[in-house]
């Protein structure tokens, strides 16, 4: 973060926010599956949704002052549905026999949650929204930059930062990858919504009373995690370290561009409509997604002007929650997710159509399913791995994360509609893809989308990725 940058943002105050109450359950280890563990090295998850600025009256002249109390209070009682969010995390080992574990500790009556009131009341929401690059100073609107979950020891697993501008307020959270994934981070995002919309609409007597107070949410999350068959009586998993040292990178990335790229319903379904006429005959179905990111994966590799024989693959993070038998309850919080993959050579990326290149991410997709999933995880309890960030961060590599499945614009504060959803520092690397709901309705997409200066100025030159672009003028349209 450079030094204008700091200085356009300004920490007005910081406070703790505990749960508003504590449950028995709360206050036992909190164990940690393999999918949980494997994430020490990645950053905190950092999202964040950006909305109109409440308009003064004679009834509230200061509104936003009002609405950040109000976030206080009802971070609070999100809290206590999602308690895991408002511990530490702690490594616990001994030497004979050498055993090395880490789990989440919620008893701690002096930790919790942070909760930051930031300024930056210079900017307004078209300062954000109309470079074509997505600003810098977007960064700073989140908390713990460069954190990796590991620093959940010391570090609060739960930051959400209220930052003021001219005309719009923009609410992010830094939350711990080990506690959970994106379904996770956004289940518990609409929960906060939900309860705060609540809070806005009752009075202040009512909102101070919680045996009044309605404090129950819409989609109550599953905290207790699964431990698949043959690993339930081992939920604290013994480490093959004997220090963190061992098993903890951080990942600095280079300088990159980042641009947010707009696709409406009807242009994804031409891309889906080529895809699938590509690929007659073979009885099968390439989905939305997959014809999107195979042109995705076909134009990045075009930009980075590889030599046609060298490898290239396209990782697909995805949700283990449906696929498994009996499926997995999607309000499961914590870590369900994997990433599949397609690999190829660039030549051949480039020169087939995106058919040929969706059919790739859907045998891997296809593939995932429950047994494999769990043999995935058997073999992990086997040989317990924390992923390092030279697993994803591949200058031939095109990570596809996030979804836009997830409710994103659905997070009602009582603010009415979001304008814009954006993320922070974390997790972002060469070829680093993060898809979002769309502006234009159901079926429509934003990709976020990271390269270096150069190789995102020949991805915007490509006119096959370019002309499935919505204008950029689309992102104005909820202002």
């Amino acid at each position: 973060m450079n030094q204008e940058t700091k200085k356009a943002v300004r920490q007005i105050s910081k406070c703790t926010i505990k749960p508003h109450t504590v449950s028995e359950e709360s206050k036992q280890p909190h164990h940690l599956t393999p999918w949980d563990l494997a994430m020490f090295n990645l950053n905190y998850i950092q999202k964040g949704l950006l909305f109109k600025k409440p308009l003064p009256s004679s009834e509230d002249p200061n509104p936003t002052i009002a609405f950040i109390d109000q976030l206080k209070h009802s971070l609070s009682i999100t809290l206590t549905h999602f308690y895991p969010l408002s511990g530490r995390l702690v490594t616990t080992q001994q030497q004979d026999p050498p055993f090395y574990a880490i789990y989440l500790d919620c008893s701690d009556d002096s930790v919790g949650a942070e909760f930051i009131h930031a300024s930056a009341v210079e900017l307004s929401m078209m300062d954000i929204l109309t470079p074509i690059d997505v600003p810098r100073i977007v960064q700073s609107f989140f908390a713990l930059e460069g954190a990796i979950s590991h620093d959940g020891h010391t570090e609060p697993l739960l930051v959400v930062q209220v930052t003021e501008l001219l005309d719009g307020i923009f609410v992010g959270c830094t939350f711990n990858h080990v506690v959970g994934d994106g379904t996770s981070y956004w289940k518990f995002f609409n929960s906060f919504a939900e309860i705060t919309r609540k809070l806005r609409t009752t009075t202040s007597k009512e909102a101070g009373d919680h045996h009044h107070f309605d404090c129950s949410i819409s989609h109550p999350p599953i905290t207790k995690r699964l431990f698949l068959e043959g690993h339930e009586d081992t939920p604290l998993v013994n480490l093959p370290y004997s220090h963190h040292k061992e098993f903890i990178s951080r990942h600095e990335p280079p300088p990159l561009r980042e641009r947010m790229f707009h696709f409406t319903a009807e242009s994804i379904a031409r891309l889906k409509a080529k895809a699938n006429e590509e690929c007659d005959g073979k009885h099968i179905q390439i989905s939305s997604f997959q014809a999107l990111s195979a042109l995705v994966w076909k134009s990045i590799t075009r930009a980075r002007n590889f030599p046609s024989g060298k490898k290239t693959s396209c990782k697909l993070a995805i949700n283990n929650r449906q696929r498994m038998n009996p499926p997995l309850s999607e309000n499961y919080f914590g870590n369900c997710i994997y990433a599949v993959s397609g690999t190829t050579t660039s030549g051949e990326v480039i020169k087939n159509g995106i058919g040929r290149t969706a059919l790739l991410l859907h045998e891997a997709v296809k593939e995932h399913a429950d047994e494999k999933i769990r043999g995935l995880a058997d073999e992990w309890m086997k040989k317990p791995v924390i992923f390092q960030a030279a697993q994803f961060v591949d200058d031939s590599t095109v990570m596809m994360g996030s979804s836009p499945r997830f409710d994103m614009y659905g997070c009602n504060f009582g603010l009415g509609k979001a304008v814009a959803a954006r993320s922070g520092y974390a997790n972002k690397f060469d070829g680093k893809v993060s898809s979002y709901p769309g502006l234009t309705g159901t079926g429509s997409v934003m990709l976020e989308v990271c390269l270096p200066p150069e190789t995102m100025s020949a991805l915007e030159s490509d006119e096959e990725f370019m002309d499935a672009v919505s204008p950029h003028e689309i992102h104005l349209i909820h202002l």
